[in-house]
């Protein structure tokens, strides 16, 4: 425990110095000493002293040792002051966790890309990428709101050019941020591939969705309001929810994705998006990255026509997993053609099968489970079973109580 001293300084450029009462305390996970503050005693200037003379006076009773600088104030001694290569800790910050992430930042090139982009705009480039970066890095070792925010920059940590920050600037900098996400997701990407040596041939895209704890979507009081914004992007909407909350507003997150799973590109729609309908979006957003020839991967929520030939644009290919059990023509005919399945491992089989001529042929990849084929045949056998013993003997039943029987049976087994 002891008293610590901060300093911040003001818009007008003077600097105000505050005192507090702390101890450092190591976190269980990371490892990370932090300083938890018990006590603030305000700005130093204002600080009553016999307040603190008070406090020393009550530990050294409690020690049965005599105060000492009220000792040295009643013999008329002053305190030494330090010698020749002494030095006084004055403050004191975290490091570690905010220089590694700083040095992966400029790696990456992204702090060249923030000022790349503001360049020409009102804001203070450097400035703006600091603030960024410090964000980013209180999301990685503190997250918090943004008002604790700046006060572990101003008390915590040490962030490489910026010793403060004040909570409009850290708004401004989510503004820019979301002005120059496009620029910036595909500086990052490259940088990234050619630092990891990413494999971009295979891409995997999905969505999600999440809610928001509103009782209205955006827009949705417009007629009350007094003045709304025309341009405004009203993205939480009410839509199908994959949380299952339809009645709450959400948006619509699609993310593309490598092999390892690191981001290539990070889509928001609003929340009464479909699926089907982003593709197109999608790979007109990447056709100039420049990624060559790419196969698209997706679920079967993206399985339509037309979005078959929006992935096939440009050259590219596709992979669309779904369950063979559909009406479409293609898929009917891919179950119905013959052949045997190629065994690849002890619980699975694959059987390739080309479907169409030209142009429209595509290529089913059927894939059988042996082990959920197991459980689907025994499944099937003992509902089989279940079924005769309930209707053994119902040949004798007049019509009504085999009319009756034949309702139950529908109400429990047929869904």
């Amino acid at each position: 425990m002891y008293l610590r001293q901060t300093k911040r300084k003001n818009k007008d450029g003077t600097v105000a110095h505050y005192l507090q009462l702390a101890h450092n305390v190591r976190d269980p996970d990371t490892g990370v000493v932090s300083a938890q503050i018990l006590h603030s005693f305000g700005r130093a200037e204002h600080l009553e002293r016999e307040a603190l003379e008070r406090l020393i006076g009550s530990i050294a009773r409690y020690l049965d040792q005599e105060p000492p600088l009220l000792a040295s104030a009643s013999a008329s001694v002053t305190q030494p002051s330090l010698g020749a290569g002494e030095v006084e800790p004055v403050d004191a910050r975290n490091l570690g966790g905010a220089w590694v992430l700083d040095q992966l930042w400029r790696r990456l090139g992204v702090d060249q890309a923030v000022k790349k982009v503001a360049k020409g705009r009102k804001f203070d480039a450097t400035k703006v990428e600091r603030t960024l970066f410090a964000l980013v890095a209180s999301r990685a070792l503190a997250p918090s709101s943004k008002l604790e925010v700046t006060r572990w920059i101003a008390d915590d940590v040490h962030i490489g050019g910026l010793d403060q920050v004040d909570p409009d600037s850290c708004y401004r900098a989510m503004d820019f941020l979301l002005e120059a996400l496009e620029d910036l997701q595909q500086t990052v990407f490259y940088s990234a591939a050619d630092l990891l040596n990413l494999d971009v041939d295979l891409i995997f895209f999905d969505t999600t969705s999440t809610y928001f704890e509103l009782d209205f979507e955006d827009g949705e009081l417009d007629d009350h309001d007094d003045y709304v914004d025309e341009g405004e992007q009203r993205l939480r909407r009410r839509g199908h929810s994959k949380d299952s909350r339809p009645d709450l507003p959400q948006v619509v997150i699609g993310m593309a994705v490598t092999t390892g799973g690191l981001p290539v590109r990070l889509w928001v729609w609003p929340g009464n998006t479909t699926d089907a309908s982003v593709l197109d979006e999608v790979k007109t957003d990447l056709a100039g990255w420049q990624l060559n020839r790419t196969v698209w991967v997706v679920d079967a929520g993206f399985a339509s026509k037309g979005n078959r030939k929006v992935l096939t644009r440009g050259g590219s290919g596709f992979i669309i997993a779904e369950r063979m059990r559909g009406s479409d023509a293609q898929v009917v005919e891919a179950r119905s053609r013959q052949g045997r399945f190629r065994k690849v491992d002890d619980t699975l089989e694959v059987k390739d099968i080309l479907v169409g001529d030209g142009p429209s042929r595509e290529r089913f990849v059927m894939v059988r489970n042996l082990q959920q084929a197991d459980r689907d045949a025994y499944t099937r056998d003992r509902l089989v079973a279940l079924l005769q013993a309930r209707i053994e003997g119902s040949d004798q039943l007049d019509a009504d109580s085999r009319a009756e029987l034949r309702g139950r049976i529908v109400r429990r087994h047929v869904r």
